[in-house]
């Protein structure tokens, strides 16, 4: 890996994903753009943790590890303390999103046209369990609700944004509630969005999906929980734009 600064830090918090792993990180290192792979292993019990210490023998990936399984939420949090690149995306390591649309996912924000860029399931034909469409439904009608912003996937894994910017934030998550607070934040930071559509190949509970209604409840919870965060308290700062630059508040 280059001692320059990487344009990417990937953040790939794993779970029990033995059976994508190798792919996954295949793909991520295969895509576009001079990187980070930051692969967090979540507590797995499985063939995880001797399949990253080959890659990271290889030196192509870092690792970090939780002797117990906390969540996506607190696995992201653990990697973004070491993220040195000037953009950072959340990658899954399961194989329903493809690498191959970082270019897409980072051309906003390289363009100077957006300041946080999601990934959308729904912007391109797809097939998906109607339950799964009713639940993403129902958190963007909140994110419109709560925050006045119109998005068609509040759900998907792909965010970019520069990296400061995520650790602006101040994340609390611990589980899935990392999507519904990144955007909740940006929202209240008033970050120019955009969203851009990817590929999607879903799988199911029984290939190893672990997202549950409960989930879809504790997002609701969470957009409603920061409606109320204050971007212009100094633990808080947010990012004031004027014109193509950005300044903090406070």
């Amino acid at each position: 890996m280059s001692t320059d600064t990487p344009t990417l830090s990937v953040i790939i918090p794993v779970y029990n994903e033995g059976d994508t792993l190798d792919e996954v990180l295949r793909q991520v290192l295969a895509s576009p753009f001079e990187k980070q792979v930051l692969v967090v292993n979540d507590g797995s019990t499985d063939a995880t943790s001797e399949i990253l210490a080959h890659w990271v023998a290889k030196g192509e990936v870092e690792a970090v590890h939780h002797p117990t399984n906390r969540g996506k939420g607190a696995a992201i949090r653990s990697a973004l303390s070491q993220a040195i690149g000037k953009f950072a995306v959340i990658q899954d390591g399961d194989l329903e999103l493809n690498p191959a649309d970082y270019p897409s996912l980072l051309l906003p924000l390289l363009n100077k046209e957006a300041d946080f860029v999601i990934g959308s399931r729904f912007l391109v034909p797809v097939q998906a369990p109607w339950s799964f469409r009713a639940g993403v439904r129902l958190l963007n009608m909140m994110v419109r609700s709560l925050y006045g912003q119109r998005l068609t996937d509040e759900a998907c894994c792909y965010k970019a944004m520069l990296t400061e910017t995520l650790k602006r934030m101040d994340l609390q998550c611990e589980r899935f509630e990392f999507c519904p607070e990144v955007v909740a934040k940006a929202c209240r930071m008033k970050l120019r969005i955009r969203e851009v559509p990817v590929a999607y190949h879903p799988r199911t509970a029984a290939e190893g999906k672990k997202l549950r209604y409960r989930d879809g409840i504790e997002a609701m919870r969470t957009l409603w929980r920061w409606r109320r965060w204050h971007t212009d308290c100094p633990d808080h700062a947010g990012l004031v734009h004027h014109g193509d630059t950005e300044t903090r508040r406070g």
